[in-house]
């Protein structure tokens, strides 16, 4: 569920519509998107913006109790993965196999598309509630 700040509105539009366990998922710029998944494009040119930037921004806006990646990413993007740990410390991470986080991703209410080029930069967030201000992550 949204806490704040995003300007975009497709972005705050999803954000604000989540209920909990909805998905939501950060995306390089090569995930394939099924087309009756709604894609919110923020493409602009090879790497920007980047996949850590709009993780970012999107982890301070939204209540998330778990999230899901690759397990392909430890080895093949392990820079992106310490700075996925390094922004989400206190978040489980349940780890699938790429051609699994490709059927859960067809089934998020969004998919973010980056400007990233690198590989298995991709994320799905499961959103929590938030009942009141004690309420964790």
């Amino acid at each position: 569920m949204k806490k704040h700040g995003i300007l975009n509105s497709e972005i705050t539009k999803v954000l604000t519509d989540l209920g909990h366990t909805d998905l939501v998922c950060i995306a390089d710029a090569g995930l394939p998107i099924p087309s009756d998944t709604k894609k919110i494009d923020l493409a602009l040119s090879k790497g920007f913006p980047s996949f850590v930037d709009v993780l970012r921004l999107v982890l301070d806006d939204m209540w998330i109790e778990k999230i899901y990646l690759a397990e392909e990413i430890k080895s093949h993007n392990p820079a992106v993965l310490e700075e996925i740990k390094r922004l989400t410390p206190d978040i489980l991470i349940q780890w699938v196999t790429h051609e699994e986080f490709k059927k859960m991703s067809s089934k998020s209410k969004a998919i973010i598309r980056t400007g990233e080029m690198t590989p298995y930069a991709n994320i799905l967030l499961q959103s929590n509630v938030h009942f009141s201000e004690d309420s964790e992550k």
